[in-house]
């Protein structure tokens, strides 16, 4: 017998009990399905089993880690039913890309055509595996085999990828006669995938799965037309660069041929930039360009290349940060636990905002205001404006695109533009990379390197950034002008030397460790390169540093 104590009281099991048995004793007391268990500060999968006297504590499909290991899980249920319903050749040339909303963006490769009634047949025989309950088995082949084995699967992929892992074994997942690789926890049985839709989209299909906040829900699916093109622009640019999946990159690095990638890179970045420069040149009347984007998309830099481009076209750009039109602190109106909330639109002065550019678009000089963060004020320092015949306000900031934000303002005079780091890159064909964690190690290293704010700090106010976004920013997204994907193919690579050092920071038994864990195990698989390589003015030197523009 050993003894496990679970919600602060001991408890004996046989020697050798499986974690499922003892979640499934304790699933009354918790408000979702427990998904995965941590053993004295580790976790583990339910199907492991207990072999010592420990400390046990739940991570349901609530929790980051638990809702992660479901994605992953459906998304092998699905690839299970792919090869059911249309075979191997057809599970190895879908591809799981990026996210439109709470559904996953499955593409076909390689001549692969699935039709309608055949994506029916895939979800049906998604349905029929969930309720059989199957067993996902997991085992630690050698590197050797795990290669040999994907080869013959022809999943080309994981074998360019593991070609660059450090570790002597690979842990495979085996559900009834297939295999895959997915980094990452799993779940113990298809049985846990009880929420899911299956629909064709655009070219391929869409794997719709519940968001973490109402885990046993499926959310209405929105199509975003603007998003979904611009997605497909990036991965377009990527195919054309040889870059597909992060093996494809290491490749690249090991050739020798980063340095000429990260030019190209730039190189499209700028393009893509100057045709927006065209055309806001191209909208008569138009005064005021309003940016807007998630945490760490790159806002400044990109205001600051866009602003050059517009002077090639013979306009005076000016820039504004909506930050400065904060209530001073004392007035900023609380959240829903009695804290500060900062990113409502509330938080703002949106009269004063629109006096002051329904004054500018009148022809007055106005005293624009700037904030003060270290005395939470705002204050007037003598900043005199006025827009002549070419003057166009260069205007960033989280709520540039709500339209109460500008309400007094006329349609005609604004042009409204969506900037996000819109990750394309994959690890392999099935393990997609999160928009998310390529913002969120920006976030650590730029906070780290210009505010002293340390990674753990930055990992604990993430979900509540997060919340923001989800509330001010994604339903505004389609109603832009033009969208801008910030993220660069390389940057990963780049960011991994200035990120791991602040990430094996942060010690076990630290509320942000399980975190830091997961994104260390990410950077593993990407090589490391140099930031001198980068331009003066590329937008990864915002978060990195060392940029030509003051960010």
């Amino acid at each position: 017998m050993i003894t496990i104590k679970i919600n602060g009281e001991e408890k004996l099991f046989e020697d050798g009990v499986q974690y499922e048995l003892i979640a499934e004793e304790y699933q009354n007391e918790c408000t979702s399905q427990i998904a995965l268990v941590v053993i004295d500060g580790k976790i583990q999968e339910l199907m492991k089993r207990a072999d010592h006297d420990c400390e046990l504590e739940f991570i349901t499909y609530e929790d980051m880690i638990g809702h992660k290991a479901y994605v992953r899980s459906a998304v092998m249920l699905m690839m299970k039913a792919i090869k059911d319903v249309a075979g191997i050749e057809a599970a190895v040339n879908v591809k799981v890309e990026f996210t439109i909303g709470s559904g996953y963006y499955c593409s076909f490769k390689n001549g692969l055509k699935l039709d309608e009634q055949t994506i029916e047949k895939i979800k049906d025989r998604m349905g029929e595996l969930a309720d059989m309950d199957m067993l996902v088995t997991k085992k630690a082949y050698p590197a050797a085999e795990a290669v040999a084995l994907f080869d013959e699967l022809g999943m080309k992929d994981k074998v360019s990828l593991f070609r660059y892992r450090r570790s002597s074994n690979i842990n495979v997942y085996c559900l009834g006669d297939y295999y895959d690789y997915y980094y990452g926890y799993m779940l113990p049985s298809t049985g846990y995938v009880k929420y899911f839709d299956l629909f064709p989209y655009e070219e391929g299909m869409i794997l719709l799965l519940p968001e973490r906040e109402e885990p046993e829900k499926l959310p209405e699916f929105t199509p975003k037309k603007k998003l979904f093109q611009t997605l497909m622009t990036a991965r377009e640019w990527g195919m054309d660069m040889g870059i597909d999946t992060v093996g494809d990159l290491n490749d690249q690095i090991c050739q020798g041929g980063i340095a000429d990638l990260i030019l190209v890179q730039e190189a499209l970045q700028e393009r893509r930039i100057g045709e927006i420069a065209r055309d806001i040149a191209r909208h008569e009347g138009v005064k005021f360009v309003m940016i807007a984007g998630p945490s760490s998309s790159g806002k400044t830099t990109f205001s600051h290349r866009l602003s050059i481009q517009l002077r090639t076209y013979g306009l005076k750009p000016h820039p504004i940060g909506l930050d400065n039109y904060y209530l001073n602190h004392d007035q900023t109106p609380l959240d829903d636990q009695g804290k500060p909330d900062y990113e409502c639109l509330e938080a703002l002065d949106v009269e004063q905002f629109n006096r002051d550019m329904s004054d500018l678009l009148a022809g007055k000089e106005v005293q624009l205001p700037t904030f003060n963060f270290k005395t939470g004020k705002r204050e007037y320092n003598g900043k005199i404006t006025k827009l002549g015949a070419d003057d166009i306000l260069v205007i960033e900031g989280i709520h540039g695109l709500n339209e109460k934000m500008s309400y007094s303002l006329p349609a005609e005079s604004k042009f409204k533009i969506y900037i996000s780091a819109l990750t394309c890159l994959n690890v392999d064909g099935h393990n997609r990379i999160p928009t998310t964690d390529g913002r969120l190690l920006r976030r650590l290293v730029r906070d780290a390197r210009t505010r002293g704010t340390s990674a753990d700090q930055t990992i604990a106010m993430w979900d509540s950034v997060r919340r923001g976004e989800e509330k001010y920013i994604f339903p505004f997204q389609e109603e832009a002008d033009a969208m801008f994907n910030s993220a660069m193919i390389y940057e990963l690579a780049v960011i991994k030397q200035y990120a791991e050092p602040l990430l094996f920071n942060i010690r076990q038994g630290e509320p942000a460790y399980h975190e830091a864990k997961r994104l260390l195990k990410f950077l593993e698989y990407f090589l490391g390169v140099s930031s001198e390589e980068l331009p003066k003015n590329s937008l990864c030197r915002e978060f990195v540093g060392g940029s030509c523009f003051d960010v």
